[in-house]
């Protein structure tokens, strides 16, 4: 009989090589519906269910916020009255925690000046080895590791100040119209006819050149100096003040120099916009884009400069670092000012150790096509997950959990598997893993498994189980044991007949070179690869191509791109404003007898109008909260709980609720409220085929990830009268999906065929694949072992086709 502290809650026993249990009591976050739960520690825990069941609030809202909140218990008492604003996660107990670290999907900075170099710090080990052991030329004073920066005032470029790019203005930009003269506003930045416009004029007069001639009959000599001299000469001209003539001392400036300046002084955003409309971007003529200062720039290890290595992918930096160490030791390396000696090679072949340990494992998560120059803001939020995971991994601690939101988002069953050894490999070493995850290759391989259900939303929140993963397959009402026991009936892979091709020649973009596809018209294609291989890329340059076509209308009624990029980078932007819904929402409040009583029109249900929203918040529901030493928090606000509303709104109800209670339903919640006013229903409807359900109607558009906002997007379209023939172009949809998700939106994609349309998908889900019509794969590799077309077939005959990849993943899915 075993030990009472041996089994959880159901007598299951613990795992092999778990220490003891995480027991969860009372957890009610978010859905979760008083959630009593034993957890393993030193185990690999994967929390399964459908989108919105209630995995996150209890892996991150419970489990990681807790571990958090008696963290930040420990620090100083100032501290604790700032983090005190934070809250506590809605639970009872929890014992047996250990502190715990988040690997989620968030999005890159918005800071241009951050890559993945600076982010893995990859960027740090190698500026160390170009200042310490990199080839200078004679007489060149060795420069600090802050010198090979663009972020550092050492080594930032002096003309672009480490941006790589240079705004400059030419003839073109600022004489859009040269059959114009200079009196008719050739000119543009002096088109008007202010002061500003009028002294130019005077001046030109006075230098004799012909303010009344065609701009293009001028001599190119005259042009060149009214637009770009560095002569700044003063003049004597004959003005009218007060109705009377006058003389004063005009002092000249080029066109160039009075752009520049205005630029740099303007606090006007409109000003602002209007003179950047005469500029042009490009790189720097300085560091030719390379960001540093030249000095920097001749500082050489294996033969390159630091810019050229970082712009390197990954997955060929090692080699060329080794190269570098065989050249000094053989003393080939083209050094002259003597440098080199062994305190240099020393260094060199300790920090080439250190990177190549970094890189490989970067490199093991299937991001060697990457490169340190990346800059963050292009990474997706699985690459950028994967890259911390790198860093964990690597990092070698032990005794901690790791909390991770699907770190399989957007790789390719083939790159899975390598992102799975990591996981294990962090286990390994006496950490505990928690992953909320929906592929469920990963959950067969977990030693546990909480499946969260049974549906999302207000239907989910309840343990359907908890246990070894084999035990899920007993387990009746859980929609994942469906699919990870083979439950459902296999696709069959029947391809629909296109209704005409269209040939792409010539593709170039990143990785594809010179790449030619045939693209079926009327059915839906799939693009898929191993990350990195050119999907995107592809799929973007498809997309402009089209839009280029010279008879695009003839093939094309429109095109619909629907990528993952934000709906709105506002917290005020949600998905009621998006999808229009809202208004509908405010015009019902507004109809009520209380607002009509009371003279409110729908304005006023608006969180964006000072009247109806509340003061201390302004609308946005959350307060920060400024913690110093760590990034800023955010709390509901104090004053209207999280509603967004003054009081005096919140006393108007429909049908028993007030317009902050609706925002906080969830899709499938309003769907039943609203289910007789057509203009709300017909919105809502169409965000539950798309499987957003689960969300709040008010849900922050900060808050969503990219495959929800690409799904909300879908959902807008779907809304809008159908037109013909429309080509819709999507990237990854299924991302952050349940495979019972993923079948609800294969449905929609069918739907869209079936009216007469074209969808062209990058996907890596086995699901989406087998429902295509055509599939392009790309590879063989990623990067710039990528960029090549694979196959092109129909699911059915990709199967027999040994080049591709995807082929027995596929075969796989359809025959499990």
């Amino acid at each position: 009989m075993p030990d009472r502290f041996d089994v959880d809650l159901h007598g299951t026993a613990l795992p092999e090589g778990s220490s003891g249990w995480i027991r969860v009591r009372g957890a009610r976050e978010h859905n979760l519906r008083e959630v009593d739960i034993d957890l393993p520690r030193d185990c690999f825990v994967v929390f399964t269910g459908v989108s919105g069941s209630g995995k996150s609030s209890l892996a991150f809202g419970t489990l990681f916020a807790e571990s958090q909140r008696r963290y930040f218990e420990s620090v100083a008492p100032y501290a604790r009255r700032l983090l005190s604003q934070v809250g506590a996660p809605e639970v009872d107990t929890i014992d047996g925690l250990p502190p715990a670290i988040a690997l989620q999907q968030a999005r890159g900075t918005s800071s241009s000046r951050s890559t993945l170099g600076t982010l893995s710090s990859l960027s740090d080990v190698l500026r160390l080895l170009y200042s310490r052991a990199g080839t200078y030329q004679d007489g060149a004073g060795h420069l600090p590791a802050s010198a090979f920066s663009p972020n550092t005032a050492d080594g930032a470029c002096p003309t672009c100040a480490g941006s790589g790019v240079a705004r400059s203005t030419t003839e073109d930009l600022m004489v859009p119209d040269p059959s114009l003269s200079i009196d008719d506003g050739a000119i543009g930045v002096w088109a008007n006819r202010a002061w500003v416009g009028q002294n130019a004029r005077r001046m030109i007069t006075k230098l004799g050149i012909d303010i009344h001639a065609p701009w293009h009959t001028l001599a190119q000599a005259d042009r060149d100096w009214v637009l770009f001299t560095e002569e700044e000469p003063r003049m004597l001209l004959m003005g009218n003040k007060g109705g009377e003539a006058s003389q004063y001392h005009g002092h000249w400036t080029s066109a160039q120099r009075y752009l520049m300046r205005n630029l740099a002084r303007t606090p006007s955003p409109a000003q602002r916009e209007k003179l950047e409309a005469y500029l042009a971007e490009g790189p720097c003529p300085t560091c030719r884009g390379k960001r540093l200062r030249p000095e920097a720039l001749e500082v050489r290890f294996a033969g390159v400069d630091i810019a050229d290595m970082s712009a390197l992918p990954l997955s060929q930096v090692c080699a060329l670092l080794d190269t570098g160490l065989e050249e000094q030791a053989r003393g080939t390396d083209h050094h002259r000012s003597g440098r080199h000696g062994a305190a240099a090679s020393s260094a060199a072949r300790s920090l080439v150790k250190d990177f190549s340990a970094r890189v490989e494992a970067i490199i093991s998560l299937g991001l060697g096509y990457l490169s340190m120059d990346r800059s963050s803001t292009a990474l997706s939020p699985g690459e950028l997950q994967r890259v911390r995971l790198a860093g964990q991994v690597r990092a070698g601690l032990f005794g901690v959990l790791y909390v991770l939101d699907e770190p399989s988002a957007g790789l390719h069953p083939a790159d899975s598997e390598a992102l799975y050894a990591a996981l294990r490999e962090l286990v390994a070493t006496g950490n505990s893993l928690f992953v909320v995850e929906h592929d469920l290759s990963i959950a067969r391989g977990a030693d546990w498994v909480v499946d969260v259900g049974p549906s999302a939303g207000v239907l989910g929140g309840e343990i359907i189980h908890s246990g070894p993963p084999a035990q899920l397959s007993e387990v009746s009402g859980s929609l994942t044991a469906d699919f990870m026991f083979d439950r459902v009936e296999a696709r069959r892979l029947d391809a629909r007949e296109p209704r005409g091709w269209t040939e792409f020649d010539h593709l170039t973009r990143h990785n594809l070179q010179d790449v030619s596809v045939s693209l079926p018209l009327g059915v839906m294609t799939a693009i898929t690869g191993v990350s990195g291989s050119g999907k995107s890329s592809l799929l973007t340059a498809l997309a402009d191509r089209i839009e280029q076509l010279d008879d695009a209308r003839d093939r094309f009624e429109r095109m619909v791109a629907i990528d993952q990029r934000p709906i709105g980078r506002s917290p005020r932007s949600n998905l009621a404003t998006y999808t229009g819904l809202f208004d509908a929402v405010r015009r019902t409040f507004a109809a009520t007898d209380e607002a009509k009583a009371r003279g409110w029109s729908a304005g006023r249900f608006s969180f964006n109008v000072d009247a109806g929203r509340c003061p201390t918040c302004e609308g946005e529901g959350f307060v920060a909260v400024e913690l110093v030493f760590l990034p800023t928090s955010y709390s509901s606000c104090p004053t209207c709980r999280g509603s967004r509303y003054n009081p005096e709104t919140l006393e108007v109800h429909y049908r028993g609720r007030d317009v902050g209670q609706v925002l906080a339903m969830t899709v499938t919640e309003a769907a039943e409220f609203f289910d007789d006013i057509p203009a709300i229903r017909r919105a809502l409807v169409t965000l539950l085929d798309v499987g957003l359900g689960y969300l709040t109607l008010g849900q922050p558009a900060t808050e969503l990830s990219g495959g929800e906002a690409q799904r909300i997007k879908l959902a807008t379209e779907l809304q809008r009268p159908h037109r013909e023939n429309t080509v819709f172009v999507l990237d990854e949809p299924t991302g952050g999906l349940h495979p019972v998700n993923v079948r609800d939106l294969v449905r929609v994609l069918g739907r869209l065929v079936e009216a007469g349309d074209t969808v062209v998908v990058v996907e890596h889900d086995m699901q989406v694949i087998a429902a295509a019509d055509w599939v392009i794969e790309l590879g063989p590799g990623g990067g710039d072992q990528g960029g090549q077309v694979v196959a092109t077939a129909t699911p059915a005959d990709l199967l027999d086709d040994a080049d591709s990849i995807t082929a027995p993943y596929l075969r796989r899915a359809i025959r499990s």
